[in-house]
């Protein structure tokens, strides 16, 4: 589904990617972790359209993104949760869902907005609780929800997240990626940036290890679960579960 090819990156002189190569399959979780800095973020920026003068080949579906802006890139099927969520938090729950469905409400497809939305209420009922309620008095998790949320509106085929566990919880940590377990189960295929590499690892069918803008690693989730220097760089000695196997 996307193909990744001699991926270069740069800020200024900075080279942020160096020459990076992965792919996910149709129906994958695939996670990317390394540490700050090693040019996670910088690679889905780059799909999304967020990063300009990038160098190399991306391919989604066969199509190359090369060119597209943010949203056409949208209309092709991709969405991103941002890392630090970059909700709107003086707008309600719902508007905030309703502005993931922009590009739908454009082309009039009005039922599918309905549909959208009451899946993604049913997906986070605190959503639907509190859609009159402004975004930015909710609590750290649930505006996680509601980017997430606010991604699904879009209908994507690809869903990226950026840090979703970030600050969180380790219970709301396990219940976001019980999320995406239940997502992944419905078809959906989702490139999942992040530093928690335990819990990422944990969820998604294979993985790759970033250090300095390069892939330096790469496996099943349970080959790098079990890699010695993936252990000790990533995974701490208090290893042990973080996603619990519910939703």
């Amino acid at each position: 589904m996307l193909r990744i090819r001699n991926l270069k990156c740069f800020y200024g002189r900075i080279q942020a990617v160096k020459g990076v190569s992965l792919s996910v399959e149709a129906g994958e979780m695939v996670t990317l972790i390394g540490a700050n800095g090693s040019g996670k973020s910088t690679l889905l920026q780059s799909i999304c359209g967020l990063m300009n003068g990038w160098q190399g080949d991306i391919r989604f579906e066969d199509r190359s993104l090369k060119g597209l802006d943010p949203p056409r890139i949208v209309r092709r099927g991709i969405s991103l949760v941002p890392e630090g969520r970059q909700i709107f938090p003086p707008l309600s729950v719902r508007d905030n869902l309703d502005l993931g469905a922009y590009t739908l409400h454009r082309q009039g497809r009005k039922q599918e907005v309905r549909e959208t939305l009451e899946r993604v209420l049913t997906l986070f009922p605190v959503l639907r609780e509190r859609a009159r309620q402004a975004a930015g008095t909710l609590s750290g998790g649930e505006q996680q929800m509601l980017a997430i949320g606010r991604a699904l509106m879009a209908r994507p085929r690809l869903l990226l997240l950026d840090e979703p566990s970030m600050g969180l919880a380790p219970k709301l940590v396990s219940r976001i990626l019980g999320t995406l377990v239940t997502l992944r189960e419905e078809g959906l295929t989702i490139l999942l940036v992040e530093q928690n590499a335990r819990a990422a690892l944990q969820v998604a069918d294979r993985g790759y290890v970033f250090e300095t803008g390069q892939v330096v690693l790469q496996g099943s989730a349970g080959e790098l679960l079990e890699d010695e220097d993936v252990k000790r760089a990533y995974l701490g000695r208090d290893y042990g579960d973080f996603y619990d196997g519910k939703a």
